[in-house]
């Protein structure tokens, strides 16, 4: 029997410090009836944090046992990567053993993090099999899992990702701006994930990118692997780069992690953002663009071009790079220059939907 309406309900989030798993709670100022515990920390598991998260406490049979009576409900979304199937058996096991519901997102069917699926398959097979409840953040995931493993999760969309004052002061100062002369287009290796396979797609992406007016490349990645000595040094990728860059080419930005206002600044500079991934599910960096009113173009893996309208897709999978199709939907976005931001108004109330859905499914399994 669920419970009654308005009380408070007490969620165990893996993890909870993480801006999707925050943007799916109330908005600020309004009722919040569900109370997501604060991550405890790695370090110091007797304390609380807001910033590190990682590796999860919470995902441990003792901890459940011991902090039982703190929580009504456990919902995991990411930070599984290192624990076995075994272990996370056992974490399910204990949760059903103290009377906890398990309600779980899927975020990755495909973890960007690994080579090849079958570790992060045999964790889904666990985590799918044992929730009581399971999420996903778009109708192709959905498919998916029922396919799968023959159960078939609510959608719900992933909610902003940039703070609503931040968004609108964003977006009011791109549209005040009006259409600018340049066409940037952006693509941001980080620390080149599994999925990116050491750039693959900048070739032909600086050849669609030189055959529109106006239009420049830009390239960000990490000192990590773009400087000689760093830890995951790409050299034939520096080499690439490097030449491209002193050629004037392509501008090349080598730098580490971008903090918040970095990032956004990073977004918002650009009119397109592409992301260069050879396999994946879903992306909160999308998300971002869609908040600063910056254009994605995302590729045909996963099911990016169903989070959102300003999605322009090509043709990218392990199997390899259409360069016609990557060249095709980059002109697309050049001869439309079309506005593709969701409003402040849009993105609250999303977000009330998102926050109202969660509630509905935590008290129907209490």
């Amino acid at each position: 029997m669920g419970t009654a309406a308005g009380s408070i309900i007490r969620v165990a989030s893996v993890p909870h410090s993480q801006v999707y798993i925050r943007h799916t709670g109330a908005v600020p100022g309004e009722p919040n009836p569900v109370v997501r515990l604060p991550d405890p920390d790695p370090r110091n598991p007797g304390q609380s944090t807001e910033a590190t998260w990682w590796p999860p406490v919470m995902l441990d049979p003792a901890w459940i046992r011991e902090n039982a009576d703190r929580f009504d409900l456990m919902h995991i979304h990411f930070g599984f990567d290192a624990i076995s199937p075994a272990d996370l058996r056992a974490v399910t096991a204990e949760l059903k053993a103290q009377g906890k519901p398990l309600v779980y997102t899927v975020h990755d069917l495909r973890n960007p993090h690994h080579l090849t699926p079958q570790a992060h398959d045999a964790q889904l097979d666990v985590l799918v099999s044992a929730a009581d409840a399971l999420i996903t953040l778009t109708p192709g995931a959905a498919d998916v899992v029922e396919r799968r493993w023959g159960r078939r999760p609510q959608v719900l969309p992933h909610p902003h990702v940039v703070d609503l004052d931040e968004l609108e002061r964003r977006q009011s100062q791109r549209l005040a701006a009006g259409p600018r002369t340049q066409f940037r287009v952006g693509v941001h290796l980080k620390s080149l994930r599994p999925n990116m396979m050491d750039g693959a797609i900048l070739p032909d992406l600086l050849d669609a990118v030189e055959q529109l007016p106006g239009a420049v490349l830009q390239v960000n990645g990490h000192p990590d692997i773009l400087t000689p000595g760093g830890d995951k040094f790409r050299p034939d990728l520096h080499r690439w780069l490097t030449e491209a860059a002193d050629a004037g080419r392509l501008e090349l930005q080598v730098r580490d992690y971008f903090d918040e206002p970095a990032l956004w600044d990073y977004l918002f500079s650009l009119d397109v953002s592409v992301l260069p991934y050879r396999f994946g599910t879903h992306s909160g960096w999308l998300e971002a663009c869609a908040d600063l009113g910056t254009n994605v173009l995302a590729p045909s893996c996963g099911f990016y071009a169903q989070q959102r309208s300003a999605v322009t897709e090509f043709i990218h999978d392990e199997d390899g790079l259409d360069a016609q199709s990557l060249a095709a939907a980059l002109k697309q976005v050049h001869a439309s220059r079309h506005w593709p931001g969701l409003s402040r108004e849009e993105r609250t109330a999303e977000r009330r939907r998102v926050a109202a859905a969660h509630e509905v499914i935590y008290r129907s399994l209490l």
